[in-house]
């Protein structure tokens, strides 16, 4: 995130917020119709200085109590209509203003999802989750009361100084004079203080990811006794962002002592003028107190400048953290530039296993071929050796290839590559003939179903959690047997009970067979299954494998495994090794002919194979 901040200081705020203008397009007649009354409204409020000398040199001066009351039905009535206006105005830009955070935060949503998964590899969750909340709500506010309030504040003093200068020029000078530093002061807050909101945005993301992470985690937590070991880091955290958001204050505080105290020694030094010129005569009580009155009528324009620049500090910060997630590159623009290098290029492939059957065969099928393929994740260092370096597979169609190999092979990542969840550094993987990197994904994934080895299920009912990979009510059901999930229908409200956060409140062996039939419920033409049975107990697995033999019949699949029961579906094996494919065959022959794989069928301990590591 760093890099990021950095490469945002030089934006200016004024830049950051004009990238606001085509959310609020749509809305900008109702808020340009709420400034305009809340300009009318505060113009109102500099009437009333004019009325009381109208009064004062009028009516009090003659003794003329009737004038008197006159006047204060005046002053009742411009005090209504002004409160009226400002209601008017706070109507008019309610809803609207929601609707442009609750398309803001729709948008955000859509762009996370498309954004690629080596973008979640560097964000945290907490960063993403505090643009999509606090800094839209920060932008929402902005826009509702900061943003309106600079013009009509702006406006109010420009037309209160006119009043000024056109009651007396002499006593307007003297309060023209606090300008010049006030200008500098502004300036210089204004600078310090993008600093410091930045930060303290950016921590509020870090303290999100750790109690995101902490609720996610508790019973790692509880069962390690570590509650105060991550009480202690978050609070370190805490007292980052508390440090942070006092200095805030501090500089908050600094402005608005600045801008208070200036023009009120101007006021000042006006009374005292204004009043030797009332005993000499140059100048009439009514026009002093109008004068006066009109001077403290701008105290709140002018002193709130402070507020409402940290305010639009705040969501300028906002603004530029919101389009930093926005203007990523998502997949779509990468499927644009692929669209058009193929039209660019060499004519169109005939459609993927045009001429296929049931099975994945007939003139058309080649299976999955990986060639050549090279992969390293993007944030490895330039020096770093491939995870993967040149590898070389053939699945046959309708065949079920085992993928077998030590830690830190690169086994996760290669079927990862598939259904590109990250893209080849170089060669290519093909389907049934067909390059995926030129595929569309929405297509590429109708195709490829994956079961993870860390099964995810969402805060949705059992029956949405496996439908998510296509398919009817039937073939729900059809899953459901296949990956031995009977459990469901004991379930409370059976396929419509309501899973928890994370599928939490289901054992790792549920949670797996769940996923495991949300892979095969579409009946996709390819399977990826990413060490599917790790979590079940032998009676389970044998009848989950029993099932699978019947599925894997009509699709080709490619199936990580780690024990000899799960290598047995396979038709072949591949052993991969240091990034290579070491060796391909039947599990008999690699057992017979292939040493390094004999050792990981036999489950013993050794010392010499020293694989390189890594843990994605």
């Amino acid at each position: 995130m760093s890099e990021t901040h950095a490469a945002t200081q030089d934006q200016s705020a004024t830049r950051s917020l004009l990238r606001l203008w085509p959310y609020v397009r749509p809305v900008r007649t109702r808020w340009f119709c709420a400034a305009f009354i809340a300009v009318v409204a505060s113009c109102l409020g500099l009437v009333i200085p004019l009325v009381l000398k109208w009064i004062v040199d009028g009516p009090v001066a003659e003794r003329d109590p009737g004038g008197v009351w006159l006047g204060a039905l005046y002053l009742l009535l411009l005090g209504l209509a002004e409160a009226l206006l400002f209601g008017l105005r706070r109507w008019l830009v309610a809803r609207p203003l929601a609707g442009v955070e609750a398309d803001m935060r729709a948008d955000l949503y859509r762009r996370v999802q498309r954004l690629p998964v080596s973008f979640h590899d560097r964000w945290s969750s907490g960063q993403l989750l505090s643009r999509g909340t606090t800094d839209l709500m920060l932008l929402r506010m902005f826009l509702a009361f900061p943003l309106t309030f600079l013009i009509v504040n702006g406006v109010t003093i420009l037309a209160g100084f006119a009043i000024l200068i056109s009651q007396d020029w002499t006593l307007g000078l003297v309060l023209l004079v606090p300008v010049v530093p006030l200008v500098v002061v502004c300036s210089l807050f204004e600078t310090r203080y993008a600093l410091v909101a930045r930060q303290a945005q950016d921590q509020v993301g870090d303290v999100t990811t750790v109690v995101e992470e902490s609720v996610l985690g508790i019973r790692i937590i509880k069962g390690f006794g570590r509650h105060r070991a991550q009480a202690v880091a978050f609070g370190e955290l805490a007292r980052r962002l508390r440090g942070t958001e006092l200095a805030k204050a501090r500089l908050l505080a600094g402005i608005w002592g600045l801008i208070t105290a200036i023009p009120e020694l101007a006021i000042a030094a006006a009374l005292v003028l204004g009043t030797v010129r009332v005993a000499d005569g140059e100048l009439s009580a009514g026009t002093l107190v109008a004068f006066l009155s009109t001077a403290l009528a701008l105290r709140w324009p002018v002193e709130s400048i402070g507020f409402l620049l940290a305010m639009s500090q705040e969501a300028a910060t906002a603004t530029t953290r919101f389009f930093e997630a926005m203007d990523e590159d998502g997949e779509e623009a990468e499927e644009a530039e692929e669209s058009e290098g193929a039209a660019e290029g060499a004519p169109q492939e005939a459609p993927l296993g045009a001429a296929s059957g049931p099975g994945g065969t007939g003139a058309a099928s080649d299976g999955v071929r990986f060639e050549g393929v090279v992969f390293s994740y993007p944030d490895a260092p330039a020096d770093s050796v491939p995870v993967l370096d040149g590898v070389d597979l053939h699945i046959r169609p309708g065949e079920t290839m085992a993928l077998v190999g030590g830690t830190g092979s690169g086994k996760t990542t290669l079927t990862a590559l598939v259904p590109r969840l990250y893209e080849v550094c170089g060669g290519r993987i093909t389907l049934d003939g067909q390059d995926i990197a030129k595929m569309p994904r929405e297509r590429l994934r109708g195709l490829v179903s994956v079961a993870f080895e860390e099964p995810t299920l969402f805060s949705a009912s059992v029956g949405a959690n496996v439908a998510m990979g296509g398919g009817s009510s039937p073939d729900v059901e059809r899953a459901i047997d296949i990956a031995q999930a009977q459990f469901v229908r004991r379930l409370p409200q059976g396929l419509d009970t309501q899973v928890g956060e994370q599928g939490l409140s289901l054992s790792g062996g549920q949670r797996q067979r769940l996923a495991l039939a949300r892979a095969v419920v579409g009946r996709p033409r390819f399977l990826i299954l990413d060490d599917p049975l790790s979590a079940l107990d032998v009676h389970t697995e044998a009848l989950v494998e029993a099932a699978l033999r019947r599925v894997l019949q009509d699709t080709t699949a490619l199936v990580v495994a780690h024990r000899p029961s799960t290598v047995m579906l396979a038709d072949r094996v591949a052993l991969l090794s240091r990034g290579r494919v070491a060796a391909v065959g039947t599990h008999q022959e690699l057992l017979r002919d292939n040493a390094e794989y004999a050792w990981l069928m036999s489950g013993a301990d050794d010392h010499h194979h020293d694989e390189p590591e890594d843990t994605r």
